[in-house]
């Protein structure tokens, strides 16, 4: 097994808010509210450390989403008081609709202070028996969501200038909490995974965006972000093609940005949705290059039911036809509750699927 992350049994963040914890946040503000948050995320680390995990998350239970939460806290970006953003996505029931408010970017982007501070301290300190993961969104996610329109021509008349100070603020957030102590840190980004649909590519040349190449943009701007991360931190990406309410909004195997992908963005590992056909073969796997870690998110966390070891460990074998056993992991597709609504499975089914993977890893790796 292995002794730094990824791990061989490993997930990549959110999970199931508590029932009293969801009461909490109808009921309760300020102090009261972040009281009822640390008791949820006590007991969750618990439960992480007792099913035999080596990192934990606090779930996520402070925020209301994975990224926006994050995303508004960066200086010079807002919300738009009048527009919402629209993201359609599908089920085998039909479709729905996730509408956050759009943002805007007002001033120059910066950051003010390091963002999930106080969480990160303590999730470090309840975490005493594994290592502290922390979650954040990716610099693309900042662009893909709002694109050319969010951004105000005052402020950046050169869109040069927006993407220096991006990565600029993302990588002062790395280095303010690597000096917290936070050693493994994860950048969530579906726009890398989005960009293999051709309806996403479509979508974004409609708004005026060189769809083509706009995932060589990403990975420059994630690559500058990290390009002065705090030695012994490890950093992964986690991509996926939406996760809402067991929803997805994108399909298509890494074909398209996996050469780009692998072979140039500078983070130490990539946990990968790889749980139904929407997300390709393994063949995309031939260009990860030694030394980088490959997580295959093979349990899905769209749906309670169990899945056999027999048939992950048959996954996994086919992956290692493309990449080193060695470089491989476990993990879910994505997370449970990648918003405060959750995926549609019960806590005993999400542990029951992290005790799988758990013990899967287990048998596979020793």
């Amino acid at each position: 097994m292995r002794t730094s992350p990824p791990f061989r049994a490993d997930h990549v963040g959110s999970l199931l808010r508590p029932p009293a914890l969801l009461r909490a946040r109808e009921t309760l503000t300020g102090d009261a509210l972040r009281e009822a948050e640390d008791e949820a995320i006590r007991e969750v680390v618990r439960r992480q450390e007792e099913i035999g995990l080596q990192s934990a998350t606090d779930g996520e239970f402070r925020r209301a989403s994975w990224h926006m939460d994050f995303i508004y806290r960066l200086g010079g970006i807002g919300q738009a008081t009048d527009e919402h953003i629209t993201v359609r996505f599908h089920n085998e029931q039909g479709d729905i609709e996730f509408t956050p408010a759009a943002l805007r970017v007002h001033e120059r982007i910066r950051l003010n202070e390091p963002i999930f501070a106080d969480d990160f301290t303590f999730l470090r300190d309840t975490a005493t028996k594994v290592v502290p993961k922390l979650t954040i969104p990716s610099p693309s996610m900042v662009h893909y969501r709002g694109g050319p329109a969010a951004i105000d021509p005052a402020v950046y008349p050169d869109v040069e200038e927006f993407w220096r100070d991006l990565s600029a603020a993302y990588a002062e957030q790395v280095r303010r909490i690597g000096a917290l102590g936070c050693t493994y840190l994860q950048f969530d980004d579906t726009s890398l995974a989005y960009l293999n649909d051709p309806a996403q590519r479509a979508e974004l040349s409609s708004r005026g965006d060189d769809a083509e190449h706009m995932h060589l943009r990403y990975i420059k701007q994630i690559n500058a972000a990290l390009a002065a991360k705090p030695a012994g931190m490890t950093i992964t990406t986690h991509m996926c093609r939406g996760n809402f309410r067991s929803s997805w909004a994108a399909s298509g195997g890494y074909d398209f940005v996996a050469e780009a992908l692998f072979g140039e963005l500078k983070v130490d590992g990539f946990f990968l949705e790889f749980d139904d056909e929407r997300s390709g073969g393994f063949e995309p796997l031939r260009f990860v290059p030694p030394g980088k870690m490959v997580v295959l998110g093979l349990v899905t966390t769209k749906r309670g039911e169990l899945e056999s070891k027999d048939t992950l460990k048959r996954r996994i074998d086919e992956a290692a036809k493309f990449v080193d056993l060695d470089q491989i992991c476990l993990s879910p597709q994505c997370g449970f509750s990648s918003t405060v609504e959750g995926n549609q499975l019960t806590a005993d089914e999400q542990f029951a699927k992290l005790r799988l993977i758990v013990e899967t890893a287990q048998e596979v790796w020793g």
